[in-house]
């Protein structure tokens, strides 16, 4: 059995149990979701600024450290569009961890040439374009827009048809063969707007789950050589000329 560890960096219980739902609709049968998020108090109720996102980057840091202390999990995916605390969270396991936005644009260029990120409030544009240019997706990324809806407000129903009419947007005027979902809340929207548009519609929750599983089954996890590698056992420039003297 895999055991995959899905994070929910915010407080709101309704969000973690919809993005379970997301995630065990994909999950094969081998693979058990276990869905956590913060105590109140413990981490943001929605990740909405920079601020949100150091606390939301401690809390998944928090609750990595309190599984890996009760045995641990396969893989982890952090469930927020930001992906606070990736690295921090690659840094303290071997098992793979990936953030959903990251799983969600490799999926969507797999997809088409292209694709479109519609997210939550424009304030978080930022945030989504430096994860763009980071991942290496800066040419097949030819939109992102915001939708403006609160992340809090997609616990119930969304407004489906202002997602749906950026979508297009993104697709008619972007040229974008495919749209990533900017937000873990917008999760369960996603074979709805599929439907709507005739475009894949890509949920990184989703994604995330099949790309971990999949890693976990073929046994590779976080490389531990240098950025990644535990604290106390990081190579340094000094070691790395000791050992090519040596060799």
């Amino acid at each position: 059995m895999i055991r995959v560890t899905l994070i929910n960096p915010n407080t709101s219980r309704v969000m973690t149990e919809k993005i379970a739902r997301a995630a065990h609709d994909v999950a094969a049968p081998d693979v058990e979701i276990v869905a956590v998020c913060p105590e109140p108090g413990d981490g943001p109720p929605a990740v909405e600024s920079h601020l949100d996102e150091v606390r939301a980057a401690a809390a998944v840091v928090s609750m990595i450290v309190r599984d890996q202390e009760s045995g641990g999990s396969d893989a982890y995916v952090v469930a927020c569009f930001g992906d606070p605390g990736v690295d921090a969270a690659r840094e303290l396991v071997e098992v793979p961890v990936i953030g959903i936005a990251e799983a969600a644009m490799h999926v969507a260029a797999l997809t088409g040439r292209s694709f479109g990120i519609v997210t939550t409030l424009s304030r978080t544009l930022g945030r989504a374009r430096d994860l763009v240019r980071r991942y290496g997706f800066d040419e097949a990324c030819v939109a992102a827009h915001a939708t403006g809806i609160p992340v809090l407000a997609l616990e119930e129903q969304a407004d489906v048809d202002e997602i749906v009419a950026w979508c297009e947007r993104a697709v008619r005027v972007d040229g974008a063969d495919a749209i990533v979902l900017g937000c873990a809340g917008m999760a369960d929207l996603c074979a709805t707007l599929t439907g709507e548009l005739g475009v894949p519609v890509v949920d990184g929750v989703a994604a995330s789950v099949g790309l971990v599983s999949g890693m976990a089954r073929m046994g590779v996890g976080t490389s531990k050589r240098d950025e990644y590698a535990a604290i106390g056992t990081r190579e340094t420039p000094a070691t790395r000329v000791a050992d090519s003297v040596m060799a």
